[in-house]
Parts: structure tokens; C-alpha cells; sequence
């Protein structure tokens, strides 16, 4: 298993990507109110995959629609690239953060390029020809020929599907890229095939990256530095298998578990030789 492109001590220091300070999410009200996170903070460093792990109900997704602007906290404060997230959702936010949904959201009624294609054409700012030549050399890169481009979401299998779906997520060449569990629904094999094209991507392009996942195969492959939310937070981060060592029963049963056990046996054994 190919490891991740480590974040540079320069990158590291330098000002966070994503920065979450003291934030409350509750949901209802009144008897009925739920709080999924309490006082939760968290930096996300320039040119990592952070990958958030965490039991259902936590507040994964959530986190993302909240980086993303979709969704706003009860308290505390959300900042993306300097800037609250509440004005992502204004123009030109996809030029700032792309999203890779979990199972893909392709416009059904568009065509693999005018999916791929839709965000920078909605801007209006270039000529036709350009945002067509720019959706295909995005397929490229993402591994799809050109005789794709014609083909509809329905005609797609799940590989290609997410494929198509991390290209529009590319197009605009966002500095920050969020990805809902990127392996969803993809059998071993082709798993394996999307992780490796998303460290490709990210060696090449230096895009930072937050993913959530509950697949630790997907985790040890990608991520550089976890986060593990429980208790309403963010209870540790660091590297995956530093992180496998904190004293919690979510980890302790998330990491050292029979699926986590073989999850880290490559890793393990790469250290020992």
C-alpha cells in the first residue's frame, strides 16, 4: 500500500486551510434539542488529507456542510481560506472549495462533460470552447477518455460515476477539496484504483483535503493526520497509527477490532522492515 504524500514542516506552519473554533451544532429545540458538537475545534494544515473518523451521529457530514457553508453553527466560528464559511455560498465559492459527495450527485439530465463543465459555465466567463476543452482535460486527469464525455450518468458504473464526480469537483482547481466517504459502494478493487488516483492527485496538485470515512482501508491509504470525533469533539489528532493508540472505546474498537487489525498489518509491516 503506496503511503500519502506527507505534509511539509513549512506547510504545516502555516495558516490553516480550515480553522473551527468553539463550535455548537444543536438541531431542535426546546425538549427535543439534540447537540452534536460542543466547544469543537479543529485546524485543517495546507496540503493535507485530514480524514474525519467518528461513530454514527458525530457530525462528520455535518462538518463538512458547515466548511462547505451549506449549514450554519449554533456558536463558535467557521473560517475557510481566511474567510467565514457563511460566504462560501456565494459566487465563485466553487473556486474556492470543491465537494466529492458520497454517492456522487451527477446531474442525471447532463452528459458527463456538461456535468463536469456545469460550474465553470455557470460562471460565464469564458468562451464555450474553453470550458469544453477545460472539462475534458479534467476527464483526463481523472483517468476517463474523451468518448466518455458524451455518455449519461445512467450509462456510468459506480467507479466511473465517482470519477466524473471528483472531475467537477476539480474544475474550478479549488486550493480545498472535501470528500464524503470517496469509497462508498466501490468493490475492493476499484477502491483501491480511485485511492491511488486520489494520491496521484494530490502529490500532483497539492490540494488540500478533508475526507470522512468509515473504511479504514480507505483511511490508511489517504490520510495524513485523522481527527476522531466523540463525546460532541474532537478528541485526538495525528497520524492514523499514532492515533490508534489513544486510550477511547471508539478507538479502541475502531482501530484495534478485527477490521482494524487488518487494516493496519501493512502499515505495521512497513515499519518493521
Amino acid at each position: 500500500m503506496s503511503e500519502p504524500t506527507p505534509v511539509s514542516p513549512a506547510a504545516a506552519s502555516a495558516e490553516p486551510v480550515v480553522r473551527i473554533e468553539g463550535l455548537e451544532t444543536t438541531f431542535g429545540k426546546g425538549s427535543e434539542a439534540y447537540t452534536v458538537h460542543r466547544n469543537l475545534s479543529l485546524d485543517v494544515r495546507r496540503g493535507e488529507i485530514l480524514a474525519l473518523v467518528g461513530g454514527s451521529g458525530t457530525g462528520k457530514t455535518v462538518l463538512l456542510r458547515q466548511m462547505l457553508g451549506l449549514l450554519q453553527p449554533t456558536a463558535g466560528r467557521v473560517t475557510v481560506l481566511g474567510r467565514p464559511a457563511s460566504e462560501m455560498g456565494g459566487e465563485g465559492a466553487a473556486s474556492r472549495v470543491g465537494m466529492l459527495f458520497q454517492h456522487g450527485a451527477l446531474f442525471s439530465a447532463f452528459n458527463v462533460l456538461d456535468n463536469v463543465a456545469f460550474a465553470l459555465r455557470e460562471q460565464g466567463a469564458l468562451p464555450a470552447a474553453l470550458v469544453r476543452d477545460a472539462a475534458l482535460v479534467k476527464l483526463q486527469m481523472v483517468g476517463l477518455e474523451p468518448e466518455h464525455a458524451t455518455r449519461m450518468p445512467a450509462d456510468l458504473s459506480g467507479g466511473m460515476i465517482k470519477r466524473v464526480a471528483l472531475a467537477r469537483a476539480l474544475i474550478m482547481d479549488p486550493p480545498l477539496l472535501l470528500l464524503d466517504e470517496p469509497t462508498a459502494g466501490l468493490d475492493p478493487n476499484g477502491a483501491d484504483e480511485f485511492c491511488a488516483l486520489v494520491r496521484e492527485l494530490h502529490a500532483a496538485l497539492g490540494t488540500t483535503m478533508v475526507m470522512v470515512t468509515h473504511d479504514l482501508d480507505t483511511l490508511f491509504a489517504l490520510a495524513t493526520r485523522v481527527a476522531v470525533l466523540a463525546d460532541r469533539k474532537v478528541i485526538v489528532t495525528g497520524a492514523p497509527a499514532e492515533v490508534a493508540r489513544f486510550p477511547h472505546p471508539f478507538v479502541e474498537h475502531y482501530f484495534l477490532g478485527e477490521r482494524g487489525r487488518r487494516a493496519m498489518a501493512p502499515v505495521q509491516a512497513g515499519k518493521e522492515t
